[in-house]
C-alpha cells in the first residue's frame, strides 16, 4: 500500500460538525480494507481528540498518514494548552465548561480513551500556545 495522507480542518465550538473528520477517516480506512477492529480503534482515538479540539481549543488541524506499518494521527491546535498533562490523562478529570457538559461532553475520558485505543501517544502542550497530540496505531500487528 502506498503511503496515504489526509488532512482535516476542525472548527472550534461547532458541536454540530464535531466528529465529521473521524467519520471521514473511518470511511477511508474501511475502503482500504483494514480490519474492523483497526478501523474502530483509529476512529475512536481520532473522535475523542476531535471533540477535545472543539470543546477546549477552538478547533485545529488533523493530519493522518497511513502506510504499511501504522496509522499516524497528528492533532494540532492553537488553544489555551494543557496546564498539567499528567492530571489531564486521569479518567474523569475535565476542564470542560458547564455548557459543554450539558451537551453530554466533558466527562474527562478524551485523553484516556485516545491512549487506550492507540499503540503510542505523545502529548506536547504549552499553556497559551496550544497542544499537539501524536498517536500511532499499528497495522503490522493486524
Amino acid at each position: 500500500m502506498p503511503k496515504l495522507h489526509f488532512r482535516y480542518e476542525v472548527d472550534g465550538d461547532d458541536f454540530t460538525r464535531a466528529g465529521e473528520a473521524s467519520s471521514k477517516l473511518k470511511q477511508s480506512l474501511k475502503q482500504l480494507g483494514l480490519s474492523p477492529q483497526l478501523v474502530r480503534r483509529a476512529a475512536i482515538a481520532m473522535y475523542e481528540g476531535e471533540i477535545n479540539m472543539v470543546a477546549h481549543a477552538d478547533g485545529g488541524v488533523i493530519d493522518v498518514d497511513i502506510d504499511t506499518v501504522a496509522i499516524t494521527i497528528v492533532m494540532k491546535d492553537t488553544g489555551k494548552g494543557i496546564e498539567d498533562i499528567g492530571q489531564a490523562m486521569k479518567e474523569g478529570f475535565s476542564t470542560a465548561s458547564e455548557e459543554v457538559r450539558q451537551m453530554g461532553f466533558g466527562a474527562g475520558m478524551g485523553l484516556p480513551n485516545m491512549k487506550k485505543h492507540s499503540d503510542y501517544m505523545k502529548v506536547d502542550s504549552e499553556v497559551g500556545v496550544g497542544t499537539t497530540v501524536t498517536m500511532k496505531i499499528s497495522i503490522a500487528d493486524e
